[in-house]
């Protein structure tokens, strides 16, 4: 397991509790990009830090990865962090409070949360999750109803800058297609059905019709990157991937997620074509990103590849199915957990 260096983690203690030290530090599992650490600091409290380094990254390095005008790229470093954390709480979602921000050394500390993940709770109690998705609800509310007219990264776009493409579809579509490339190299069923899945994604995308205003959305918004504080609020977090984008693409996410306990967050008025292509692109990127994180020394491989291959029959699925027929739904069988970030 990577451990970040301790008197990294006691330098941010001693920043964010003068006087106080580090006695213990723990890798929380979950992260992909960054290191996720509970800190002990000598009065018997915590801390969770969020380290961003070479070190703690399991994804292979690939150019542009550090390109903020790609709306989907890794978004690594506390600058973003910062941005989506300012951005989400000024809406009034709940995030982690900050504690501390390394000066240059791509390091945040912020509050530890008493509760389980949303996962965690859904999985033990459905009728005690049931307040909590609610108030999910009313934060979704609020991301939709904030709106830019340019789409892209929240420190992009609230910096005043822009992101490279002419649309979210277009953005889509694009990474889409190299999704379907790279699936197709390590695996091949893709291969066999590659041409089938590109003509489906083709006409897919050709039916999505023009917008010119995005909402904030998270990204990569499951109920494992939703935790549940001591008052019952969902907090939200691992959100340096939120942008602004359509919000088809975050309720396609939840759906693939959450399955019937979608059901509290749908939201009416929804673009069916935009729902329809977004999830058989959504099911390309959880085939093939966890068949590259398998390239490395991910420590969770059996559930990476139950991730592949659970979306791999699903895209499949949708690939074969009768064209005109909307947005396919997630599989009735509960999909594994996402990679997190």
């Amino acid at each position: 397991m990577r451990v970040a260096g301790r008197e990294r983690l006691a330098g941010a203690v001693r920043g964010a509790r003068p006087g106080r030290r580090l006695v213990g530090a723990e890798r929380v599992a979950g992260g992909s990009r960054k290191g996720v650490y509970r800190v002990v600091v000598d009065d018997g409290s915590t801390l969770i830090a969020y380290v961003w380094d070479d070190a703690e990254n399991y994804w292979p390095v690939a150019e542009g990865d550090d390109d903020l005008g790609d709306p989907f790229s890794p978004g690594l470093g506390p600058d973003v962090f910062m941005a989506a954390h300012a951005r989400l709480h000024a809406l009034g979602v709940r995030v982690p409070s900050i504690r501390y921000v390394g000066d240059g050394d791509r390091l945040v500390l912020v509050e530890d949360l008493p509760g389980e993940a949303l996962a965690d709770l859904l999985a033990r109690d459905p009728r005690a999750a049931a307040p909590v998705l609610d108030r999910l609800a009313r934060s979704l509310d609020a991301m939709r109803g904030h709106r830019a007219p340019a789409y892209g990264k929240v420190a992009v776009v609230d910096g005043g800058g822009t992101s490279h493409g002419t649309s979210c579809e277009e953005v889509v579509l694009a990474r889409a297609r190299r999704d379907l490339a790279e699936a197709a190299r390590r695996e091949p069923r893709v291969a066999a059905a590659e041409a089938r899945l590109e003509s489906r994604l083709s006409a897919l995308a050709a039916a999505v019709r023009p917008r010119t205003e995005y909402a904030v959305v998270h990204g990569e918004l499951g109920p494992d990157h939703v935790r549940v504080d001591a008052d019952g609020n969902p907090v939200l977090i691992d959100i340096e991937g939120t942008l602004y984008f359509d919000v088809e693409w975050e309720h396609v996410f939840l759906r693939i997620r959450l399955h019937e306990a979608y059901a509290p967050l749908r939201t009416p008025g929804l673009d069916e074509d935009r729902l329809a292509f977004y999830l058989l692109a959504q099911r390309l990127s959880l085939t093939a990103g966890p068949l590259r994180l398998l390239d490395g020394d991910f420590p969770d491989r059996a559930s990476l590849a139950g991730i592949a291959e659970h979306n791999l029959t699903e895209a499949l699925r949708q690939a074969d199915a009768p064209s005109g027929g909307g947005p396919s739904c997630p599989g009735s069988a509960d999909a594994p957990r996402a990679v997190r970030r």
